[in-house]
């Protein structure tokens, strides 16, 4: 068989992907452009892509029998198309649970901790010049005690509800689908959810109903001091809104998820006036190494599957 790699440097250079070469001749491409798919895949029985799009006019007249997602997002396939042409498409879910969780906290100390500002004041040399033993000009709190509201109760909200609990927080959700009954936590509005909580994260999918759910109106009623963290997909939150606001209130945000990706140098969150309010990271909250090495072994099931 033919497989060919779309988008290699989706995955980082560190992963080893040779264990696809026992399924046959594997050609692998880092970056794929639109006006390159076509050529890339006509003669290909195997695709391993993550974002490279696959519609009907890259599809059509190819050889292509299995598409496998390095993602559990599957947006960037026509899978009407690919049905209709028995090509069966399978995308890869929950391998970056634990990774996207610990990004979640790490973004929580980065702002509750200060812990920036103190390294600087060492690095600056102020420690080593100041008259008492420690430095109280950047007070910090306790994660212990906080209400954390979750928007997004799945397996990675579910898993950052857990550890936020063993920090002794008082948790709280919102269902984006109104079809979550999770007896553990208490379910609320999304209303009461943004103006009482100490925390808000969102591991949320991005759909017709989650698309602007935090707007100018609805992020006036976060609480001052609150920290807003977005894992879940661009776009949730409307982003010339959160730069707004956050200019406007005294609240915290770690980004790890923007509407366009790489990030224009026209958004907004760019533009934001006090850069130590907002912690923007470039979507790599799904990257450790431990997730992506699951990623390959459940690529490696998906084609197993297939051949079988």
């Amino acid at each position: 068989m033919k497989i060919v790699i779309l988008d290699r440097s989706t995955l980082g250079n560190d992963m080893n992907l040779s264990i696809f070469e026992k399924y046959g001749e594997v050609t692998s491409y880092d970056v794929t452009k639109k006006e390159d798919t076509k050529e890339r895949i006509k003669n290909a029985d195997i695709i391993i892509t993550n974002k490279v799009v696959l519609g009907k006019d890259q599809l059509e007249n190819s050889s292509v029998k299995l598409i496998c997602i390095t993602a559990t997002g599957m947006n960037n396939v026509d899978l009407v198309f690919a049905k209709e042409n028995n090509i069966t498409v399978k995308n890869v879910a929950g391998y970056s649970t634990s990774s996207v969780v610990q990004v979640a906290f790490s973004m929580i100390f980065h702002f509750i901790s200060k812990l920036n500002y103190y390294k600087s004041y060492v690095d600056n040399g102020n420690w080593e010049r100041s008259a008492i033993f420690t430095h109280l000009d950047e007070p910090f709190y306790e994660l212990d005690g906080k209400k954390v509201g979750i928007i997004g109760l799945g397996e990675i909200g579910r898993n950052f509800a857990k550890k936020a609990k063993a920090f002794d927080c008082e948790v709280v959700y919102y269902s984006t689908s109104g079809q979550n009954t999770n007896h553990e936590y208490n379910k609320v509005g999304l209303d009461e959810l943004l103006s009482t909580c100490d925390i808000i994260s969102i591991h949320a999918p991005l759909n017709d109903t989650t698309k602007d759910l935090l707007h100018y109106e609805n992020m006036q009623q976060i609480k001052n001091g609150a920290i807003l963290l977005n894992l879940g997909r661009g776009g949730i939150i409307n982003e010339a809104d959160l730069a707004k606001i956050i200019d406007e209130k005294d609240i915290y945000c770690g980004i790890d998820v923007v509407s366009v990706e790489p990030i224009e140098p026209q958004n907004p969150l760019l533009k934001v006036k006090d850069k130590n309010k907002l912690l923007l990271t470039p979507h790599i909250a799904w990257t450790s190494v431990e997730a992506r090495t699951r990623l390959v072994e459940k690529v490696v099931q998906n084609i197993e599957e297939f051949i079988r």
